[in-house]
This record gives C-alpha cells, sequence and structure tokens, in this order.
C-alpha cells in the first residue's frame, strides 16, 4: 500500500512516516509502534491513560499525538485498521480449515 503522507511531512511532533519503516505506516517515533494500534485501543474503548499502561515505555504526549494524528488521518489509518483485522482473521481461520 502507498502512503499517502510523505515522510517529514506529518505535521505531528511524535509521529514518524517512513517507506523503510513498518510498511510506511505511522509510526510513534523511535518505536515501531503504529498509530494504528493505538488507534485501536483506543477504538476498543481504552483511555490513553490505560494504553500508556499497557505501552509504558511511551509516554503520554507521545500517545494523544499518535491520536491526534488518527483523528486527522482518520480514513486512511482505519483502512490500516481493517487490513490488520483481516489478515488476523485470515491467519486464524484459513480457507477450509473449519
Amino acid at each position: 500500500m502507498k502512503s499517502e503522507i510523505a515522510s517529514k511531512e506529518s505535521g505531528h511532533f511524535h509521529i514518524s512516516v517512513n517507506k523503510t519503516i513498518c510498511g510506511g505506516r505511522p509510526i510513534v517515533k523511535g518505536t515501531r509502534i503504529a498509530v494504528a494500534d493505538i488507534a485501536g485501543y483506543y477504538l476498543m474503548g481504552m483511555t490513553p491513560e490505560e494504553i500508556k499502561r499497557d505501552l509504558p515505555h511511551l509516554g503520554l504526549a507521545q500517545i494523544f499525538d499518535a491520536l491526534a494524528f488518527y483523528f486527522d488521518h482518520k480514513a486512511l489509518i482505519d483502512r490500516q485498521i481493517a487490513q490488520d483485522r483481516e489478515k488476523t482473521v485470515s491467519r486464524q481461520y484459513s480457507a477450509g480449515k473449519y
């Protein structure tokens, strides 16, 4: 999937987009944590503080910036979340297995 956001143009201090890291998906700088992962936790009903408890190496500023990025680029991140979900389901329940 071609990234719709060029590297260094995210407009978010804690977010990086580099086609050589995580397939060009937006990530929290200095980590391999995708914005889609943080958005997924949020969409499951977790608060930023609860997300930090599960990802203690991230600061709250990083989490809030990832959520801000998600809301600024909701369509893109929602597609990534859906693709991740499809990959997970297809691995767990491969065709003809059940």
